[in-house]
């Protein structure tokens, strides 16, 4: 007859947590890591670094009003294709004006 240990198995054995099971929680319920490191030379502040780390679902993110992924181009294929029709329009415009300079600069000789 075996008697039931009055000690927890070690960790990744039995039923306790696996990795997937962790990551699920952290992931469901977010995670912040903050820390900042500062450099003094007699009482003087050299250099602050902030260091802020968030893990999260994109889901969760998102409900915490983190979206930032979203608008930049290089992670957005919607935020690049809207880059790119700003700047379109804005090489358009300043060509349209470098055109209508160009035309008034003519003289009738000149004109096609």
């Amino acid at each position: 007859m075996t008697m039931p240990s009055r000690f927890p198995e070690p960790y990744g054995q039995g039923s306790g947590a696996n990795l997937a099971d962790i990551l699920e929680r952290v992931l469901d319920k977010g995670i912040v890591i903050a820390g900042d490191i500062r450099i003094n030379l007699l009482d003087i502040e050299l250099v602050t670094v902030k260091l802020r780390l968030i893990v999260a679902s994109v889901d969760k993110a998102k409900e915490m009003g983190i979206d930032w992924w979203e608008t930049d181009p290089a992670l957005s294929s919607k935020a690049r294709r809207d880059e790119l029709t700003r700047e379109n329009a804005e090489l358009r415009e300043r060509l349209a004006r470098l055109e209508e300079l160009e035309g008034g600069r003519r003289t009738p000789k000149e004109a096609p």
